[in-house]
C-alpha cells in the first residue's frame, strides 16, 4: 500500500494541474472573500435598519466570508479528483499502474487517500485566501474578524474536512464516469446549474426543503457550520444538518460513487 500511495502522489504531483487549480481557486476565493467582507462589513449597519433587507447578523459575517472556501471554491478539489482518474483512462496511465499493481482496489484506495490529503491542501490554501483577505478588510470596515475565537478555527478545520471529502467525491465521479470530457460536464453541470436550481426549489416548501438538506452542496454548507448561500436570516424553510451529519452525507456520497465505479468502469478490461 505504501507503494501505491507514493506512486498516486508522484503522479498527481507531477503534473501542472494541481497547482493550476489551486491558484485559480486562491483568486477565486481570496476574491469572493474581500468582496463579501467589504459588503457585508460596510454595509452591516444599513442592512439592519432595512426591514425589508436580507438579515445577517454582524457575529455571523466572519464565518460567512472565512466560509467562501468551500461556497464557491469547492468545485476545485471535485474537479481535481475528477481528473486524476479521467486523465489516467484518457493517457491510458493506469496500464502500468495495473500491471505494477494488479489488485485495483489498493490503486482506487490509493488515489482515494492521496486526492483527499490534496483536497485538504487545497481547503488550507483557500483559507489562507479568504483570511488573509477578508480578516484585514473585516478590521478595516469595523466588522470583527474573529480570529481570536475558537469558533472560527473550528469552522476553518470543517473546511479542510469538507475540502477534502469534496476531492474523495471526484475520484468517485472520476472512477464512474471514466470519459474526461463527460465526466466535467456532469460536474460543471450539477455543480453549477442543476444543484442550485435544486436547492432553490426545495426550499419553497417544508418537506421539500427536509429532502434539499442532503443535496451535496447543502450537506457541504452544513458540515462547514455556514455559507453565503444559508446564513440569511428567513432563508430555507427548514433547519439545516447538523455539522456531523453534513459529514457523513459528504462521506456517504463518496463512498456510494467510488464503490459505483469500481464495481462498473474500474474493473473493466484496458488495453
Amino acid at each position: 500500500m505504501i507503494a501505491a500511495l507514493r506512486s498516486e502522489a508522484l503522479k498527481l504531483t507531477s503534473t501542472r494541474l494541481w497547482w493550476i487549480l489551486a491558484l485559480i481557486m486562491v483568486g477565486y476565493v481570496g476574491f469572493t472573500a474581500a468582496l463579501l467582507a467589504g459588503l457585508f462589513g460596510a454595509l452591516g449597519d444599513q442592512l439592519s435598519a432595512q426591514p425589508d433587507a436580507p438579515q445577517l447578523p454582524r457575529e455571523l459575517i466572519a464565518p460567512v466570508v472565512y466560509s467562501a472556501v468551500t461556497a464557491v471554491g469547492y468545485v476545485f478539489p471535485l474537479i481535481l479528483g475528477t481528473l486524476a482518474v479521467t486523465s489516467e483512462v484518457r493517457y491510458q496511465t493506469l496500464t502500468p499502474t495495473f500491471l505494477a499493481q494488479p489488485r485495483r482496489g489498493r490503486v482506487l484506495g490509493a488515489k482515494l487517500v492521496v486526492l483527499a490529503l490534496a483536497g485538504a491542501v487545497f481547503g488550507v490554501a483557500g483559507l489562507v485566501a479568504s483570511m488573509g483577505l477578508g480578516a484585514p478588510i473585516l478590521a478595516a470596515t469595523g466588522a470583527e474578524p474573529g480570529l481570536g475565537d475558537s469558533d472560527t478555527w473550528a469552522l476553518a478545520g470543517r473546511v479542510v474536512l469538507a475540502m477534502a471529502l469534496w476531492a474523495v467525491i471526484g475520484v468517485g465521479v472520476g472512477s464512474f464516469v471514466q470519459n474526461q470530457v463527460a465526466a466535467i460536464v456532469v460536474v460543471l453541470a450539477f455543480t453549477q446549474f442543476v444543484e442550485p436550481v435544486l436547492r432553490f426549489g426545495t426550499s419553497i416548501w417544508d418537506w421539500t426543503a427536509a429532502v434539499g438538506r442532503f443535496l451535496p452542496g447543502a450537506a457541504s454548507d452544513a458540515l462547514v457550520g455556514s455559507s453565503i448561500f444559508t446564513s440569511f436570516a428567513g432563508v430555507g424553510a427548514s433547519d439545516p444538518l447538523e455539522w456531523w451529519q453534513g459529514g457523513l452525507v459528504l462521506l456517504g456520497i463518496a463512498a456510494v460513487v467510488s464503490v459505483l465505479g469500481y464495481l462498473t468502469a474500474w474493473r473493466r478490461d484496458i488495453t
